[in-house]
């Protein structure tokens, strides 16, 4: 039907219920179609362009979406890991500080305090708990954990939690993982929200707070729900990315403290074993029951070898041991350290965890290491360095305890 000037289009039952769903008394409008006019094939002049509405009808003031919802947002310039949410906000915040010591390659995590967490239960309250990864990395080699405080939504945790052999290299390209959850000793725990902070935000040496909202969790599609499309876009970009990092690119299987002196007293030198970090789960039960060998290589007495005691069932063993090395300076410069770690397996071959090898062949850090021991006698000098999944050739053929 063409519309005339002047007269009135036909408006349906619908909009003429219509409400406005401003803030404040719900109130009927006349016509919704006033707010959001239509200009019919022969509707000119006075209706004005397609989307104008009619100059007797003052504009409607619709408030900002933040409004609506009652949320206050942070100031601008304001930094977001400063930003302290209202008490409206739906999964709460955490609060917490990041200190990187640099010297002594530790990442120290301060767990406060959390304000305003969802509730979880059945009486209204939680019983919430922190959890820390640092990605990517195996969840369990880098996992650590608060106490559960009971029967609150505002949790007091005030507990430190300590990272070990985390270098400059990982503060540049990892990222830490803070998760809230649930405890729930019926059923599975449940996951109340996180925060994700790349360790690039941290200066070495200096503290930071936090105090941000936590998130949801982002689900990821599990190889078994993703389709055959899917699965094939999924390794061709693993591969991608493979190629992309180079094909000389060796996989991370931890991390070793080691310690070396050389005694000019002893006429030898002294290699102490410390702790290993992060290492890669072997056995079923997502742990490994690690020891570590040392060689001096080339061997041909084959009297270098020396082991440690098997620890059970962790990814992050303290070994403190040290071995011995009888040897003059000038002929220990053209040698080879070489270190293993292995996954202790009663009545089967043991597993290879990661090896480093420290000498004049060696690269980077390990090189380094292994120079200043050499140029410095009598000083006991410790160092991190990264297991690979490299396995040396002569260990490869000494898979036995």
């Amino acid at each position: 039907m063409r519309g005339r000037r002047g007269d009135r289009m036909a408006i349906n039952i619908q909009e003429h219920m219509a409400i406005n769903v401003c803030p404040g008394p719900i109130r009927p409008i006349r016509q919704i179609s006033d707010y959001f006019p239509r200009r019919g094939p022969g509707l000119e002049g006075g209706g004005g362009g397609f989307g104008e509405a009619p100059a007797h009808l003052a504009p409607l003031a619709l408030a900002p979406p933040a409004a609506l919802l009652g949320a206050t947002t942070p100031e601008e310039g304001a930094e977001v890991d400063s930003y302290d949410s209202d008490d409206t906000t739906a999964l709460g915040t955490l609060e917490f500080d990041l200190l990187y010591d640099q010297a002594s390659c530790t990442l120290h995590c301060s767990i406060l305090r959390a304000k305003g967490l969802k509730p979880m239960d059945f009486n209204g309250l939680a019983d919430p708990y922190v959890k820390l990864h640092l990605l990517p990395g195996a969840c369990k080699a880098n996992k650590l954990k608060t106490k559960t405080r009971r029967n609150t939504l505002n949790p007091v945790w005030n507990e430190d939690l300590t990272y070990s052999g985390i270098t400059v290299d990982d503060i540049t390209h990892k990222v830490l993982r803070i998760s809230v959850c649930d405890e729930d000793k019926l059923s599975h725990n449940e996951f109340i929200g996180e925060i994700r902070v790349p360790l690039r935000r941290l200066k070495p040496s200096q503290k930071k707070h936090f105090n941000i909202c936590l998130e949801r969790q982002v689900p990821l599609a599990s190889p078994s729900s993703m389709s055959a499309a899917l699965r094939g876009i999924s390794c061709y970009l693993k591969e991608l990315e493979q190629a992309e990092q180079g094909p000389g690119l060796l996989e991370e299987r931890g991390r070793i403290l080691l310690s070396l002196s050389y005694s000019s007293r002893r006429r030898g030198l002294l290699v102490g074993i410390v702790r290993c970090a992060h290492l890669a789960a072997m056995d079923v039960n997502g742990y490994s029951d690690p020891y570590v060998k040392t060689y001096l290589r080339p061997d041909v007495d084959k009297k270098s070898k020396h082991k440690t005691c098997v620890k059970k069932k962790t990814l992050n063993p303290e070994f403190n041991e040290e071995f011995f090395y009888d040897m003059e300076l000038s002929t220990l410069a053209t040698k080879t350290l070489e270190v293993t770690v292995w996954d202790y397996d009663i009545g089967k071959s043991n597993d290879f965890i990661g090896g480093v090898s420290l000498g004049p062949g060696a690269r980077g850090e390990a090189r380094r290491h292994w120079s200043d021991c050499l140029q410095q006698p009598d000083a006991a000098l410790e160092r991190w360095h990264t297991l690979t999944s490299q396995l040396p050739p002569a260990a490869g053929a000494l898979p036995s305890a």
